[in-house]
C-alpha cells in the first residue's frame, strides 16, 4: 500500500537503486534474444498479417476515443478474448506510471515479496534466474543492460497501482489474479515464452518491443539448457514497439517475447486460470474429506467368477458406481466448493488479524462516529446466487447473505457507517466475522 513505502534512493538512467518499500507473483517461461533477432526479418515480412482465416479482424486498434479496448467490451469478448491477440494503442491515453523503478526495487527487497531477477548473457546466450528478497546493494551493480526485475501482486501493496483494476471491469473480478510489474534495463527481457493464461501487457514507462507468434500451431518445446522455460524455437509473425499507455492483449498459448528498447516499466494484468488437474485435485480432496465412511465398494450381485484372479467388467462397473456416489450432484454444494477454492487459489499471502478486534458494540459506535472498515488488500471476495439469497466467499470462507449484501461486500474496498447500517443482520454478522479473521481493519475518523 502507498503508506508502506519508505525512503527511496534513486539512481541515474531510470535504473532501480537502493530503496525500501513493501511486497508480490510468478512469471512466465522465456527464449534466447538471438533466436528472436534471427527471426526478426521473417517478422517484418509477415507484419500485419495473421492468415486468411483472421484477416477480417484487425490485430491492432487505437483506443484513444474508447479506452481501454478501442471497442465495446462485448465485441472484444466475442472476437478476441481467448481467441486472438490484440494490440491496443492508447489504451490508457497520457498514462503516467503510478510507481517508479526505485519503488519497485524497494519492494523487491522486502521479506515475503514474490520477486525475481532475470539476467541474459548475450555472448553465451545464457540466462539466469534469482529469487528475492534482494539486497539493496545489488541493483547499482547490475549495469545498464540485459536484466529484468519482476515483482508480483504489486496491486496489493500500492493503492495507485490497484486503481487500474476497475478499468478491467469488463471481466469477472475473481478471474483477475494480480498486477505484476517489471522493470527492464535496456535490452532486458525474460525471453520468448508461452503463458497458459490471458494477460494484458500495459506499457507504463519507456518503450518495449514485443514480438509474437500468432500462427495457428506455434512451437511450444522448451530448451533444456536453462533454468527458465525458454522456447526452443520462436518464429514471430508480428512485431511492435509499445509506448506508455499502449497495451497488448494475449490469449493463452501465444508465444511472445518482449525486449526493452530503453529502461522501461511494464504492467502485466494476469488472469487466474486453474488447470483442470488443479481443479480436479482440490475437488477430489474435498470429496474425500467429507465422504461418508458408509459409502464403499459393494457387490451384492456377486456371482461366482470364471477366474478368481480377474478384475472383470462387472467389478469395474461397481467401481464407477462407488465413485459416482461421491459426486457433488447438488449445484449449491458444487458452487460452495468452487467459491471457496477460487478465492483461495494462488494467494501468495495469508490474511491474518492484526490484533484483537473491538467488541461489536464498540465497533458499531465507532462506525457511527466517522470510522470505517478498510478491506485487507489480500482479501479476495466473490459471490454467487443460492436459492433466494446468495453466498459470499472470502479466501475460502462462505457466508449466507442477501444478494444485495453480497454484491456490496464483494465490491467495496471499504465500508463506512452508512454502508454498514444498510446491510441486513446476516450481512453485518458476516462483516464482523471477517473483521475478526483479519479481512477488515478499523480506521478511526482521523485515519479514514
Amino acid at each position: 500500500m502507498q503508506e508502506q513505502k519508505q525512503k527511496q534512493t534513486p539512481t541515474q538512467s531510470g535504473k532501480p537503486g537502493a530503496a525500501r518499500a513493501k511486497t508480490g507473483r510468478h512469471t512466465t517461461p522465456p527464449v534466447a534474444a538471438k533466436a528472436a533477432r534471427r527471426a526478426a526479418p521473417a517478422t517484418k515480412a509477415a507484419k500485419g498479417s495473421v492468415r486468411k482465416a483472421a484477416q477480417a479482424l484487425p490485430i491492432e486498434t487505437d483506443a484513444a476515443a474508447q479506452p481501454p479496448l478501442g471497442m465495446p467490451a462485448e465485441r472484444f469478448l466475442r472476437d478476441y478474448w481467448q481467441k486472438r491477440p490484440l494490440l491496443v494503442r492508447n489504451a490508457f491515453p497520457g498514462f503516467v506510471s503510478p510507481i517508479a523503478p526505485e519503488d519497485l526495487a524497494g519492494l523487491a527487497c522486502e521479506e515475503g515479496v514474490l520477486a525475481r531477477l532475470v539476467r541474459h548473457d548475450r555472448a553465451r546466450d545464457a540466462w539466469s534466474l534469482q529469487h528475492g528478497p534482494f539486497d539493496e546493494a545489488l541493483f547499482p551493480a547490475l549495469g545498464d543492460r540485459d536484466w529484468t526485475l519482476l515483482v508480483q501482486d504489486v496491486d496489493k501493496w500500492d493503492a495507485d497501482v490497484a486503481a487500474l483494476l476497475p478499468a478491467f471491469g469488463f471481466l469477472p473480478r475473481w478471474r483477475i489474479d494480480d498486477i505484476m510489474v517489471s522493470f527492464a534495463a535496456t535490452g532486458g527481457s525474460v525471453g520468448a515464452h508461452v503463458d497458459q493464461y490471458d494477460v494484458f501487457l500495459l506499457q507504463a514507462h519507456g518503450h518495449r518491443r514485443w514480438l509474437i507468434d500468432a500462427s495457428p500451431s506455434p512451437s511450444t518445446e522448451f530448451r533444456d539448457d536453462v533454468e527458465l522455460k525458454l522456447l526452443r524455437e520462436f518464429h514471430p509473425t508480428h512485431e511492435w514497439v509499445l509506448a506508455p499507455g499502449d497495451m497488448l492483449y494475449l490469449p493463452p498459448g501465444v508465444p511472445h517475447h518482449g525486449v526493452a528498447e530503453d529502461p522501461c516499466l511494464t504492467f502485466s494484468v494476469g488472469m487466474r486460470a486453474p488447470s483442470a488437474a488443479e481443479l480436479l485435485g482440490d475437488y477430489v480432496d474435498t470429496l474425500a474429506a467429507t465422504a461418508d465412511e458408509a459409502l464403499r465398494y459393494r457387490d451384492p450381485d456377486l456371482a461366482p467368477p470364471a477366474d478368481p484372479n480377474e478384475i472383470d467388467a462387472a467389478a469395474m462397473q461397481r467401481v464407477v458406481e462407488a465413485l459416482n456416489a461421491l459426486r457433488m450432484n447438488d449445484p449449491d454444494r458444487l458452487g460452495d466448493w468452487f467459491g471457496r477454492y477460487i478465492t483461495l487459489y494462488r494467494n501468495a499471502m495469508e490474511v491474518v488479524p492484526a490484533g484483537e478486534p473491538p467488541p461489536r458494540i464498540e465497533l458499531e459506535w465507532d462506525l457511527a462516529h466517522g470510522a470505517c472498515l478498510q478491506r485487507h488488500p489480500w482479501s479476495r471476495m466473490a459471490w454467487r446466487r443460492a436459492g433466494k439469497g446468495a453466498r459470499l466467499y472470502a479466501n475460502g470462507r462462505a457466508y449466507a447473505v442477501p444478494v444485495r449484501d453480497a454484491q456490496r461486500l464483494a465490491a467495496a474496498a471499504a465500508l463506512d457507517g452508512a454502508q454498514y447500517d444498510a446491510l441486513s443482520q446476516a450481512g453485518r454478522d458476516a462483516v464482523f466475522d471477517l473483521l475478526c479473521a483479519g479481512h477488515y481493519r478499523l480506521l478511526t475518523d482521523e485515519e479514514a
